[in-house]
């Protein structure tokens, strides 16, 4: 059986104009992954989110679980695929967190690195360059990928 991944890019606009205490600090949808066509490679799920990691990667996501103060557009889009009990293993990455990512750590064999299982130059780069474009406008520690798989 194959697995899916589904989920959305979010920012956070208020939070670097007003702090993230203010009221309108609140997490926006961005853009569906669905959109970017980001596939469903197994070495890149993997890597990022420890899923089907038969690849022995450190993941740098792994079930994190569905962001609390998620965005209304991404509620929907979350509760369209039945939510957390229709689907496993969902999960959120900031940007900050994947410009600060070493991109040759390898695998536990040592024969794949990061970069060529999900780097920029791999079906993920459109899903990086989307993140980085908001993440040069909102500030890293705003811009998130949330993940799901089904």
């Amino acid at each position: 059986m194959s697995t899916d991944i589904s989920g959305m890019i979010e920012c956070r606009p208020g939070a670097r104009i007003w702090g993230l205490d203010d009221e309108d600090s609140v997490w926006e949808a961005g853009i569906d992954l669905y959109l970017l066509n980001q596939g469903n490679a197994y070495d890149g799920l993997a890597c990022l989110f420890g899923v089907r990691n038969s690849y022995g990667f450190r993941p740098l996501a792994e079930d994190r679980g569905f962001p609390d103060d998620a965005s209304d557009g991404l509620r929907e889009k979350f509760a369209g695929y039945g939510g957390s009990s229709d689907v496993y293993g969902t999960t959120w990455l900031t940007w900050a967190e994947l410009n600060a990512t070493d991109w040759q750590e390898t695998n536990i064999s040592g024969t794949r690195t990061r970069a060529s299982a999900a780097g920029i130059d791999t079906a993920w780069g459109r899903v990086w360059s989307v993140m980085r474009t908001l993440s040069d406008v909102h500030g890293a520690e705003n811009v998130r990928l949330v993940a799901w798989f089904h």
